[in-house]
C-alpha cells in the first residue's frame, strides 16, 4: 500500500516534463553493462548481475495459482557452493512487491544477497497477481474471477505453496521466515488458520509487522480507509480489479522522474516520506530509478480494500463483506477475528518509531497477542520509516545484522 503514490505522482510529473527531458530518455540504453541500469533487468538477470547463482521454481496453491519463486542456493564467498543439508530462509515481500526488493540494492545491502553469504539457501517468494505470478492452471488474469482475493486468500493459500516447495526442493523440514509489511500480515493469517505450519518454522521475522493497523499515521491511508467499501464495489462494477501492474510506461515515468538529473526527484522522494514516514539521511536517491524499475509489481484492488478495513475496524480479522456477505461467508453480521493464540512458531517483531503504516502502539498491541514471541527489537534510529526496512542506506547495522544473528542462533 505504501508505493501506491509515488506512481501517481510519476504519472503528473511525466506529463510535466519538458520536451527536452522527454527527449534525452530516448537515448537511454536500459541494456547498458554498468551499475545503474544492470537494475532495470529481471530479478534472475540482476541476481547473475553480481555474481551469485540463481534458479527459478513454481508453486501451484490448491486453489490453482502458478507462483513463481527465485532462489539464490549460495553465495559468492570462496569455496561456495552447492552443499548438503543447508538452512534455508524463505522471504516474503509486500503489497505491490516482489522478490526484486530484496535484491534491488544489491550485495552491499540486499538480506538475500547477506544470507547467502552468511552461508543459507535462499529463497524468495511472490504473491498471486504480481509481476511474477500472473497465471493460473484455469483463470485468465484479464477475467475478474482472477482477481477476486486479498492477503487472506496469500496467508491461507500462497504462502503454505512456497515454503512446501523450497522444503521439498531442498530436504529440509523446516526454514527460517523473514517478510516484510503484508509478508508479516500473510505470515499471521497462514499461522492463525493453518496451525500445522508452525511446525515447519525454525525462526521468524516480522519486519515492520502489521496487522493492527488503527493508529497508523499515514495521511493517505486514512484518506482513503472511509470510502473503501464504496472504492470495492465500484472497483468491481467497472471491472478494475488489478491495481498498479507493472509496465513499461510505470518503468519510464519512474526513470524520468526519480533520475539523479530529474527535477522532480524531491517529489518521489517526499511521496515516500508522506506515506511512510520521514527519513531523508537513510534514502539513496540515486537508487529511487532502480526501485521504480521493479515497483509497483501489481496487486488485487482487494488487498487494498482489506487493509482500510483494518483501519476502519481496528480488528485483525477476515475480508469484510458487508452483513449479508458476512451471514453467508461466516454465519455472522461481522468477519472472524484471526485467532493469533494458535501461533506457536518463535516470531521475532522489527519496528521503528517513525513507521506511519505500523505503529508502535498497534505493534505492541500484536506482541501481546502471541505466544511466543522471541523478542520485539525497536530499530535504534527514531527517525527509521516503513520503507528503510528494505532500502535504507544503514539498514545492515540498524536491523539486518539483528535478524542475521538470530537467524543464526536458530539453528
Amino acid at each position: 500500500m505504501l508505493r501506491i503514490l509515488i506512481l501517481l505522482a510519476a504519472v503528473v510529473c511525466v506529463l510535466a516534463i519538458p520536451a527536452e527531458i522527454l527527449k534525452d530518455f530516448q537515448d537511454v540504453n536500459p541494456s547498458a553493462d554498468n551499475e545503474q541500469f544492470s537494475r532495470f533487468r529481471s530479478v534472475t538477470e540482476m541476481i547473475e548481475y553480481y555474481g551469485y547463482p540463481v534458479e527459478t521454481h513454481v508453486a501451484t496453491t490448491g486453489d490453482g495459482y502458478l507462483l513463481t519463486m527465485h532462489r539464490i542456493p549460495y553465495g559468492r564467498a570462496p569455496g561456495a557452493g552447492p552443499a548438503l543439508n543447508k538452512k534455508v530462509v524463505f522471504l516474503q515481500h509486500g503489497l505491490l512487491c516482489s522478490s526484486a526488493d530484496w535484491v534491488v540494492v544489491g550485495p552491499q545491502r540486499a538480506l538475500a544477497y547477506l544470507l547467502a553469504d552468511e552461508g543459507y539457501d535462499v529463497w524468495m517468494g511472490n504473491a498471486r497477481g504480481n509481476t511474477h505470478s500472473r497465471d493460473h492452471v484455469t483463470l485468465n488474469p484479464d477475467r475478474r474471477a482472477f482477481w477476486d482475493f486479498s492477503w487472506h486468500e496469500i496467508g491461507v493459500h500462497d504462502i503454505p505453496a512456497m515454503i512446501d516447495l523450497a522444503l521439498r526442493v531442498t530436504g529440509r523440514d523446516k526454514l527460517h521466515y523473514v517478510g516484510h509489511s503484508q509478508g508479516t500480515t500473510s505470515l499471521f493469517i497462514m499461522l492463525s488458520l493453518r496451525p500445522e505450519y508452525n511446525d515447519k518454522i525454525l525462526s521468524a521475522h516480522a519486519l515492520a509487522p502489521v496487522a493492527f493497523m488503527s493508529n497508523l499515521r499515514s495521511p493517505f491511508v486514512r484518506a482513503f480507509a472511509p470510502f473503501v467499501d464504496s472504492l470495492d464495489t465500484m472497483t468491481n462494477l467497472l471491472g478494475m480489479n488489478e491495481f498498479m501492474p507493472s509496465n513499461s510506461m510505470m518503468q519510464m515515468g519512474g526513470y524520468l522522474t526519480c533520475r539523479d538529473s530529474s527535477p522532480f526527484q524531491e517529489v518521489c522522494a517526499n511521496v515516500l516520506f508522506l506515506i511512510a514516514g520521514f527519513n531523508s539521511e537513510q534514502l539513496n536517491r540515486t537508487e529511487l530509478p532502480a526501485i521504480m524499475a521493479n515497483t509497483p509489481a501489481g496487486a488485487a484492488t482487494r488487498q487494498l480494500v482489506h487493509y482500510g478495513q483494518l483501519y476502519n475496524s481496528g480488528r485483525f480479522r477476515q475480508f469484510d463483506h458487508g452483513r449479508i456477505g458476512n451471514m453467508a461467508e461466516y454465519g455472522s453480521f461481522s468477519p472472524p477475528d484471526y485467532p493469533l493464540d494458535r501461533i506457536t512458531a518463535p516470531i521475532a517483531l522489527h519496528f521503528s518509531d517513525n513507521d506511519w503504516l505500523a505503529a508502535v502502539v498497534d505493534v505492541q498491541t500484536l506482541r501481546s497477542r502471541l505466544r511466543n514471541v522471541i523478542g520485539a527489537f525497536r530499530v535504534p534510529l527514531a527517525s527509521f520509516n516503513h520503507l528503510d526496512f528494505q532500502w535504507a542506506i544503514d539498514i545492515r547495522p540498524l536491523c539486518y545484522n539483528r535478524v542475521i544473528s538470530l537467524i543464526n542462533r536458530f539453528n
